[in-house]
């Protein structure tokens, strides 16, 4: 029988009668004639509340605990589902992440994946189940100890699951209809797109954009799974939500896709740094060892043999990266005369396949952001992107005229 895999996100499952919802939808797959995996997150909020306890008891916590801990949630929602499928006269079994068993790295916490063998799946597959209901975001160590696969980590559970079975479509449903050119909450022009390019969804998702997970759409696009992004809580047909394939699949695409944005932004300047060979290395290595995720980099011209290094991270990284760069220069490894950090900065991206055809997207980005007066802090860019850090107050305002000035409420 051909697979299909469907993933349910917490919002998807977070009530008995929402898990009998998606239940339905299965069971409206498996009448169709395939072989279904379900993989589900834990019910909506009950992650949250699982790493609450853990960092009330142990706010230094052992990390293989906090896994055994935190992936509980998925287990639930397992057996829950298959309960439900059964009661529908559909056969179905739960499974663990250490049952399929789904082979990771041992870092706890954030582990990757590394062999998802079929031949469990498979043989019950062969002894009648139809249904096998998979605990997302869970792995097995070599240690033997049960891990996870960081926040989302759903997703990427979904999608290597598909391209492990060979499944002729992931479908990921959630509390949206599909992937949109911005996010319809600061846009009310934004439209669903039909179908987005594996590369288009990687830069969006890192971009900012919430609808999937980064390393889910990495695995995706490495093994040319095709995805389709849907709403559990609309009626569904064979050309709902938004598809996720190959640049060729696609007739013909705008110049730009989408408007993406990631409000939690800070821009962290070294002031006067010694400019020397290896001086990049001697302030990013710290950085990186800290936990720090480092976006946008800028280091200015060199004038009597100092310069000014620039670069972006998350404002929850902001103290960890102070701390890593002070402790350098104290230890004279960095020779700077200041840190100057400024947490009110947004970023604002324009993403889109066509821009490695078409010449002027960045200038007409930067004219639209000039004609309403917000100033470009920071820019940087690939082939299909260009992103630039402006003040947070004007975040709304420059998705929105971005959004107008690419046309993108036109299909």
């Amino acid at each position: 029988m051909p697979v299909l895999v469907m993933k349910f996100g917490g919002t998807s499952v977070a009530t008995l009668d929402r898990i009998r919802r998606a239940a339905k939808r299965v069971g409206v797959e498996v009448a169709k004639g395939y072989d279904v995996i379900v993989i589900v997150s834990a019910m909506s909020g009950e992650t949250n509340k699982l790493v609450g306890y853990v960092n009330e008891t142990s706010p230094l916590f052992d990390a293989r605990e906090y896994d055994a801990i935190v992936s509980s949630g998925e287990n639930v929602t397992a057996g829950l589902m298959a309960l439900t499928l059964q009661e529908m006269d559909v056969p179905a079994r739960s499974w663990q992440g250490w049952q399929v068993p789904v082979k990771t790295t041992s870092a706890h916490a954030s582990a990757r994946i590394e062999e998802i063998p079929t031949d469990n799946i498979n043989a019950k597959f062969g002894e009648g189940m139809k249904v096998a209901v998979v605990a997302g975001f869970q792995g097995f160590s070599p240690e033997g100890r049960i891990t996870t696969l960081g926040r989302g980590g759903s997703d990427t559970t979904a999608v290597a699951f598909a391209a492990a079975f060979g499944a002729e479509r992931c479908d990921i449903y959630t509390d949206v209809d599909g992937v949109y050119t911005t996010d319809p909450r600061i846009c009310d022009k934004a439209r669903k797109l039909d179908r987005i390019s594996f590369e288009e969804m990687l830069e969006l998702a890192s971009l900012g954009a919430k609808v999937l997970q980064t390393r889910s759409v990495e695995l995706a696009m490495r093994y040319k799974v095709k995805l389709r992004v849907l709403s559990s809580f609309e009626e569904q047909s064979d050309e709902a939500g938004t598809l996720v394939c190959d640049e060729e699949d696609i007739m013909e695409s705008n110049v730009v896709a989408g408007v993406a944005y990631s409000r939690d932004e800070a821009k962290l300047t070294l002031v006067s740094v010694a400019d020397r060979p290896g001086i990049a290395a001697a302030i990013f290595v710290p950085l990186a060892e800290a936990g720090v995720n480092v976006d946008m980099i800028i280091q200015n011209i060199s004038e009597e043999g100092r310069t000014d290094m620039t670069f972006s991270c998350p404002t929850d990284q902001v103290k960890r990266a102070e701390q890593a760069l002070m402790a350098r220069k104290d230890a004279g490894d960095i020779n700077f005369h200041g840190l100057d950090v400024d947490e009110g900065v947004a970023k604002v991206s324009i993403v889109g396949i066509g821009m490695r055809s078409h010449a002027g997207v960045a200038s007409k980005m930067f004219q639209v952001l000039a004609d309403e007066g917000i100033n470009i802090k920071v820019i940087t860019t690939s082939e299909i992107k260009v992103s630039v850090l402006v003040e947070r107050k004007y975040m709304e305002l420059a998705v929105q005229a971005l959004h107008d000035a690419f046309e993108l409420e036109k299909a």
